[in-house]
């Protein structure tokens, strides 16, 4: 059986919200843009406040705030530690809302909300989407989540102005990559490779090309994650892709650290340094997607 036609990306208006303003500074400054992820409640509310402001100050274009689930299956032992600390501390969904309503009082940087779909759900769709929305969040990136079952999610979403972060694989078809793409909203996810995350030493040989092949079904910014953390990959990165994201290298200097304050500031170090390497390396883009 012959698979269904692919839709080609369509031109459409012109993006509005945190995230695509800041994509498009960016672009305009052919710079790659670094997204910070961050365990919500590691190892507390008070103290994820600290660590997101002083990842911001230090560079980061982008926060994503994990909200912490019981069983999660993608993520490395780096995060799964991190979200057992954070739900041992009592974080709950409501709190990390909580924590993003006090967070944007001192930030304009764009937060996407980074989780599980049972939490989301248990909340009720629609109430989680008005809270998150009202608490001054930008997106929403549910890993478990495909965009064939999203319907439902991705109405409630949009209509409170959050977009919609949907994940793409080396193993996506190119069928399933316009799927994703015409599903997104804000930015293209990629995974660099097959797994679940954790640091690396070297980027994925064939990220290139999974890259073009992204390329082929939407204009939206498309960021990289999973393994990135030196600045070796970001210098590399600035010439393939729009955004890279770096996870575990950040939770690992949190598990490190002895104080909210040790670990706010081993984070800010940490992102200097990648946002310097951003700066100085490679940029190949020339084309700027009028969609941005």
């Amino acid at each position: 059986m012959s698979e269904p036609a692919i839709s080609k990306p369509v031109t459409a208006a012109r993006p509005s919200g945190r995230i695509a303003d800041r994509f498009r500074e960016l672009a305009n400054a052919s710079e790659l843009g670094l997204i910070a992820y961050i365990t919500a409640g590691d190892p507390s509310l008070e103290a994820t406040e600290k660590i997101v402001l002083a990842a911001a100050e230090a560079g980061a274009d982008i926060v994503e705030l994990g909200v912490p689930f019981s069983d999660p299956i993608a993520d490395g032992p780096t995060i799964q530690r991190a979200s057992e600390r954070a739900l041992k501390a009592g974080t709950t969904p409501a709190g990390v809302l909580d924590l993003v309503q006090r967070i944007r009082v001192h930030t304009n940087v764009p937060l996407v909300l980074f989780g599980y779909f049972n939490p989301f759900l248990q909340m009720g769709l629609e109430k989680f989407a008005a809270a998150a929305s009202s608490a001054g969040a930008d997106g929403v990136l549910t890993t478990d989540l495909t965009p064939e079952e999203a319907s439902e999610y991705r109405a409630a979403m949009q209509a409170r102005g959050l977009d919609t972060i949907f994940l793409a694989a080396p193993t996506s078809t190119d069928t399933r990559l316009a799927k994703i793409a015409e599903s997104s909203r804000g930015f293209l996810y990629l995974i660099s490779r097959t797994g679940v995350t954790g640091t690396r030493d070297a980027l994925p040989e064939d990220l290139p090309a999974l890259v073009r092949r992204a390329r082929k079904f939407t204009k939206l910014p498309i960021a990289v994650g999973f393994g990135i953390s030196l600045p070796t990959h970001v210098t590399v990165l600035g010439g393939i892709v729009d955004a890279a994201v770096v996870g575990s290298a950040l939770v690992a200097e949190i598990e490190k650290a002895s104080t909210a304050d040790a670990a706010a500031s081993a984070v800010a170090e940490r992102m200097r340094t990648l946002k310097n390497a951003a700066r100085a390396g490679i940029s190949r883009r020339s084309e700027k997607p009028d969609a941005w």
